[in-house]
């Protein structure tokens, strides 16, 4: 059997007799074990109520959820990226744009109440009684336009240098949470941390808020423990230009004003 040096560079006497095309086959075969046995995971269920078709609805030209799968297959960091869906138009539309749907969901994890941890673990365990088991998994929701690559990489590359169960993208808030406000049963703004009404911006804590966009999960401790609590995760920190949550048709609007803004 022929063993290939660790180390290919354009000086050497076997690049330069067999090209680019060894180089290349070396390379995926060093990292095929590694890079292939991670699953990413998107959950996109029919029937949503607030923004009808949210999943598959046009945004700035083409369906919302590719996005997300165009990111995932562009991270080259998954053997397989997986839609979980109870819709058979979704199923198409994942399909042509590159994912597989090698299921639809069960009625009992269509409801608009199940959570996401339920459709991961249920796919994860899906794939475990076809033989197909994976150390790390990728959630990323289907309505994360602005969801990169890059993050995705940072945070596998996060999960694995800590002890975590757990990885998932954050960001600050734009205003300090310690000066909000509330409005009392007397119509009346009052403050909620009053002890905080005179503090300087920058004397308060920087406070984040979950980004919506992927979890990174440690396969083995989710099904063990079968919950992803926020408590104890590892933080991947985005911009906020690159975050914006999509559950209304303001959230709509406004998303395709940044994306447009930003392309």
């Amino acid at each position: 059997m022929t063993m290939w040096p660790v180390s290919l560079n354009k000086s050497s006497w076997l690049y330069r007799s067999l090209g680019n095309r060894i180089v290349q086959v070396y390379c995926f075969t060093m990292n095929l074990h590694e890079k292939h046995r991670n699953i990413a995971i998107i959950p996109a269920r029919g029937g949503s109520k607030r923004i009808p078709g949210k999943n598959i609805r046009d945004f700035c030209g083409k369906p919302i959820i590719a996005y997300s799968i165009q990111a995932a297959l562009d991270s080259d960091l998954f053997e397989q990226v997986i839609v979980s869906t109870d819709s058979q138009d979704i199923a198409d539309v994942a399909v042509q744009y590159g994912a597989q749907v090698p299921f639809l969901r069960p009625a009992d994890l269509s409801g608009d109440i199940i959570g996401t941890n339920d459709v991961v673990i249920h796919a994860l365990n899906w794939l475990k009684e076809q033989g197909i088991s994976s150390p790390f998994a990728c959630c990323i929701y289907a309505t994360a336009p602005f969801v990169q690559s890059q993050y995705l990489k940072q945070g596998l590359d996060t999960l694995k240098q800590s002890q975590s169960h757990m990885a998932f993208s954050v960001t600050t808030f734009a205003f300090p949470i310690w000066r909000s406000l509330r409005i009392n049963d007397h119509d009346l703004l009052e403050p909620n941390w009053p002890e905080h009404e005179q503090s300087r911006s920058q004397d308060l804590p920087e406070a984040y808020h979950d980004a919506g966009q992927f979890y990174w999960y440690c396969v083995e401790k989710l099904l063990i423990t079968k919950a992803s609590p926020y408590s104890g995760a590892v933080p991947v920190h985005l911009p906020r230009h690159l975050v914006q949550d999509i559950d209304t048709p303001e959230d709509w609007q406004r998303a395709e004003y940044m994306y447009k803004a930003m392309h």
